[in-house]
């Protein structure tokens, strides 16, 4: 099969894989600390320069750059009230906290209004202790319904701090709305319940949020830290054990369970307002990120963190959301100074691993990982990633022979859990040219991949028919099966294009052309699509538009090997073919084995799709980015 379908069915994979609240790490991990005021980047000369300068970095969400230029814009113009607001959102969601805070109290003298500017004073308030001044800042802040939500939820829990648990749940008594909210309140109910030592009121209202809502990993967490911390060790096992079920080998979970078998105690979910007040901005945040809301998610994450440094969930989230923000320098930052004692640590460093091959730094990725799997030689999720990161840099053969070593350690029974290595695996053979071994792991992977992925299913689908098209075989077969990818993910203009390019190797122009045109309007920006659009073009006698998208192709940054190729094109068009093509429905009569494949893309800019990362459906409630898949 082509290089060109295996970058299109990694990077595509990539998003069905997601799943929980987890994430990945680095080998040297760093303390928690406020992000250090940015000097890489040099100062406009005038006012109006930093402004442009700012207004750029935040349109592409680049919040280190955006802090450090607004931060020089509003030394030119400090009465400027648009222009300090602007600053102190930048400068919070960089984490430059300091900075921050004094922004904040400007902007609250000038503005009484601005809820963020109070909602920040509230937090730091809340941090000293001064419960009474932060109850009255974060009364100032609610505005909306989200905004009601959080002050409500945070005066509550300053209430808390206070020993004031009485006021506390009245004050949560006022939320009712959807039935998020009444989960999210029942939720810390319990916890300011079990802060303040009113053990049965903690334990009635974990259990209602329990009852309510098992499928998110906070809930279910802090549900059985309870149950355990009072003797009651079967419930929280059972808790654990149920939620396991649907999410495998959960780092957070299986070491709750490892604890709780062994007959160690485990700690509070929370023990304190201020990591109570955390848990709130952490769950908003976390709901936020997943609904395209970056930018208020990183502040309301940033405000977690500054709270409580080693809230690991959180600080994983907020690498994750300046992952998808395409900063992922910041993002590692991010995941390094994830506690070393958290049991998300070694994902951590796999993630930092991925992330090196992803920024380009190929070499020290694989160096990298290479040094956590010498400290971890047993475990699967290191060495899956180590073979990701080779297959990534064409090391095939490598790739394969990690894969299996991975595949040797899957339990009995258990393969259906671990079926990305056989997908993976199945991809490296085929780039490898080992094409008996290729199929028979793609055809594995098909039979185990769960039908409650149905987005996986069509990239698996998807590999495997693209496969037998190129090299000729089994034809009919490979365009039911690949019609069915195109039903399982009717928007994936990858896929699309791999039914256009299956229809164009087989002769069949028109349908070729039809296909291919979906899959560029559903993908305009890739060069391999409009690569292939032109060569149907080209053979349905549209020269000049076929000439059209090679150039756009061109244009769009293809890997030099194509680059060379669309050239050729550009200057000489294509060659005749050499005889009539198959069709689906004339099969041909060439030996499989003697089939040459036609030229196609190879992959660029190879996508890491190897290690879920807590992307719930837009929508979920608070907290969601730890739910378990498919719920």
């Amino acid at each position: 099969m082509s290089g060109y379908a295996a970058r299109r069915s990694a990077a595509a994979l990539a998003l069905l894989l997601s799943s929980t609240g987890l994430g990945i790490l680095p080998a040297a991990a760093m303390q928690p600390r406020e992000s250090s005021p940015i000097s890489e980047y040099e100062p406009a000369e005038s006012l109006e320069g930093n402004f442009l300068s700012a207004y750029i970095a935040g349109a592409s969400k680049d919040t280190a750059a955006a802090a450090s230029f607004y931060r020089e814009a509003v030394k030119g113009d400090p009465r400027n009230a648009e222009l300090l607001e602007r600053a102190f959102v930048s400068l919070l969601a960089d984490g430059a906290m300091t900075d921050a805070f004094r922004a904040a109290e400007r902007l609250a003298t000038r503005e009484s209004t601005n809820g963020l500017a109070h909602l920040a004073l509230g937090v730091r308030q809340l941090k000293a202790g001064q419960y009474a001044a932060a109850r009255q800042s974060f009364g100032r802040s609610g505005r909306g319904a989200a905004g009601d939500l959080t002050a409500t939820l945070l005066t509550a829990w300053a209430y808390a701090g206070a020993g004031d648990g009485k006021r506390a749940n009245e004050t949560l008594n006022r939320l009712r709305g959807e039935r998020y909210f009444n989960v999210f309140r029942d939720y810390h109910a319990g916890l300011i319940a079990s802060v303040v030592g009113d053990r049965a009121e903690a334990e009635r209202k974990l259990k209602a949020a329990y009852d309510a809502d098992r499928n998110t990993l906070r809930i279910v967490d802090g549900y059985a830290r309870f149950e355990a911390g009072i003797g009651r060790t079967d419930l929280a096992i059972d808790a654990y054990s149920e939620f396991e079920k649907v999410m495998p080998r959960h780092p957070l979970v299986v070491d709750a369970l490892d604890k709780l078998k062994a007959g160690k105690p485990l700690s509070p979910l929370v023990s304190s307002a201020q990591e109570g007040a955390a848990e709130v901005l952490y769950g908003l945040g976390s709901a936020g990120s997943t609904q395209g809301d970056e930018l208020p998610a990183v502040v309301y994450m940033r405000l977690a963190l500054y709270l409580a440094p080693e809230h690991a969930v959180g600080r994983l989230t907020l690498a994750d959301t300046l992952d998808r923000m395409k900063q992922t320098e910041r993002s590692n930052e991010a995941y390094a100074q994830i506690p070393a004692n958290s049991p998300l640590k070694l994902n951590a460093d796999i993630q930092i691993g991925l992330n090196l091959e992803q920024m380009g730094r190929g070499d020290e990725a694989l160096q990298h990982l290479d040094t956590v799997l010498k400290a971890n030689p047993d475990n699967i999720d290191v060495i899956s990633a180590l073979g990701n990161v080779q297959r990534a840099r064409k090391k095939f053969t490598e790739a394969a022979e990690t894969y299996t070593r991975a595949i040797n350690l899957i339990g009995p029974g258990r393969e259906a859990n671990h079926w990305t290595l056989f997908y993976f695996r199945g991809t490296a053979y085929e780039r490898a040219s080992e094409w008996q071994k290729a199929e028979a792991d793609l055809k594995k992977a098909l039979a185990l991949v769960p039908p409650t992925q149905p987005n996986a299913k069509a990239q698996v689908l998807n590999y495997l028919a693209y496969s037998w098209v190129d090299r000729n075989m089994n034809i009919d077969e490979s365009f039911t099966m690949l019609k069915q990818a195109v039903d399982l993910s009717p928007r994936d203009g990858m896929i699309i294009d791999s039914l256009g390019w299956a229809y164009f190797r087989l002769g069949r122009w028109d349908d070729a052309v039809r296909e291919l045109e979906k899959a560029v309007e559903l993908k305009p920006g890739d060069p391999t699509i409009n690569d292939h659009l032109g060569d149907a073009y080209w053979r349905t006698g549209r020269r000049l538009e076929g000439k059209f998208q090679w150039q756009h192709a061109k244009d769009l940054n293809p890997e030099p090997e194509e680059l060379t190729k669309i050239n050729a094109k550009l200057k000489d068009g294509l060659p005749e073919p050499d005889k009539p093509t198959a069709t689906a429905e004339n099969p041909p009569t060439q030996d499989p084995a003697q089939a040459v494949p036609a030229p196609v893309a190879a992959p660029h800019n190879p996508q890491n799709p190897e290690l879920p990362k807590g992307a719930p459906a837009p929508g979920d409630a608070p907290g969601s980015a730890d739910k378990k898949p498919g719920n």
